[in-house]
C-alpha cells in the first residue's frame, strides 16, 4: 500500500463560496489525518496559507505523493497537463457540472478520502497525448493533453483543408471546420459532440473525429494506441491561415504556413484514483441520463 504522507491540493481558479468552503473542509480533514499539505497559488491564497505551503503544480511531483483536485473536469485537465510525466496520482472532488473525471462529491470528502488514504481505492491509468507542432523553419513546440488535441478554424466562416497521415501513410484529405484527435478519456468530451463513439478508458486506442466535414463519407476513425498521427493544413496561400491547435480546449497555438502537427500517445499515463466501487458505466448512466426507462405508452 502506498503511503500518501504529503498531499497537494489544486483548486478551481475562480474563487467561489462553494470552492472556499470545500477547500476549508478538505484542509481540516487532511490535518486531522496528520498529512503534510501543499497548495497551488489560488488555493493557498483563498485559505491564507504561508508561502512555504504554496507550490506550482509542476513542483508538486517532487514534494507530494498524491494530488487532490477541487473543481470540475477542466481543473483536473489543467492539473494533468501541468504534472504530465510525474508519477503522481490524482483524486478529484467535483464542483463542476458533468464530472466525468472528478467523481467525489464535497459531502463525501471524509468517507471517500478515509478509504483512499487507507489504501482502499481503484487505480485507473488514463493515457495522454503528446503533440508536436513544427513550422517551415524547423522550430518545434511540444504540448500534452488528456482529452484531445484539436486542429480547428477560428475567426472565419470558411472551412479549412486538412490532410491526415497515419504512421506516414496518407489516409484522407478533407474540407471541414477541423479535426479532433482524442484519447478514450476525451471520447466523452468534444469528440462526443462531434459524433464520435464512446471508448472505454482501458482501450489502447486513439480517436479521430472530423468537425462538420463537407462530405458525409468522412466519418470518425478509431486507430491503435501506438499510432503516430500527422495533420497537415493545406491552402495557406488561399487565405487558409486562420487555423489553430488547441489542447484540452485550454491552450491555443496559431499555426504558421507549412506547419505540421504530430500527435501520439504520451510516454507516461495519468493515474486517477477512485473510491472502491467506482464503475465507469455507472458514471455514463448518471452523466448522460441513461438511467431512466422509456414511458410504457406513447402520447403522440
Amino acid at each position: 500500500m502506498r503511503e500518501f504522507d504529503s498531499v497537494g491540493v489544486i483548486g478551481k481558479r475562480n474563487e467561489t463560496p462553494e470552492c472556499r468552503a470545500t477547500l476549508t473542509r478538505l484542509l481540516a480533514y487532511l490535518l486531522s489525518r496528520q498529512r503534510e499539505v501543499y497548495f497551488d497559488a489560488s488555493s493557498g491564497r483563498m485559505l491564507g496559507q504561508p508561502p512555504e505551503r504554496v507550490l506550482a503544480p509542476e513542483a508538486m511531483g517532487e514534494r507530494c505523493s498524491l494530488v487532490i483536485v477541487v473543481g470540475g473536469d477542466g481543473t483536473l485537465l489543467h492539473a494533468a497537463r501541468a504534472m504530465a510525466g510525474s508519477k503522481l496520482s490524482l483524486v478529484g472532488i467535483n464542483l463542476g457540472r458533468l464530472g466525468f473525471l472528478v467523481d467525489i462529491s464535497p459531502e463525501a470528502i471524509e468517507s471517500c478520502l478515509d478509504a483512499i488514504l487507507s489504501g482502499e481505492y481503484t487505480e485507473e491509468p488514463r493515457c495522454m497525448l503528446a503533440a508536436t507542432v513544427t513550422n517551415g523553419t524547423g522550430r518545434q513546440d511540444a504540448y500534452v493533453a488528456l482529452n484531445d488535441v484539436v486542429v480547428h478554424k477560428w475567426n472565419t466562416a470558411r472551412m479549412i483543408e486538412l490532410e491526415t497521415y497515419i504512421d506516414g501513410t496518407f489516409v484522407n484529405a478533407q474540407r471541414s471546420d477541423g479535426i479532433i484527435v482524442s484519447t478514450p478519456t476525451g471520447s466523452t468530451a468534444y469528440a462526443l459532440s462531434g459524433g464520435g463513439p464512446l471508448l472505454h478508458p482501458s482501450l489502447d486506442a486513439l480517436l479521430l473525429v472530423p468537425i462538420c466535414p463537407h462530405t458525409l463519407s468522412n466519418r470518425p476513425l478509431v486507430v491503435g494506441g501506438g499510432t503516430r498521427i500527422e495533420i497537415r493544413v493545406c491552402g495557406f496561400d488561399q487565405g487558409q491561415g486562420n487555423v489553430r491547435v488547441s489542447c484540452d480546449g485550454q491552450t491555443d497555438l496559431s499555426l504558421e504556413p507549412d506547419s505540421r502537427i504530430y500527435i501520439e500517445k504520451a510516454p507516461r499515463a495519468l493515474s486517477l484514483l477512485h473510491p472502491k466501487g467506482y464503475e465507469y458505466y455507472e458514471i455514463l448512466r448518471a452523466k448522460l441520463g441513461w438511467g431512466g426507462h422509456p414511458p410504457s405508452s406513447s402520447r403522440c
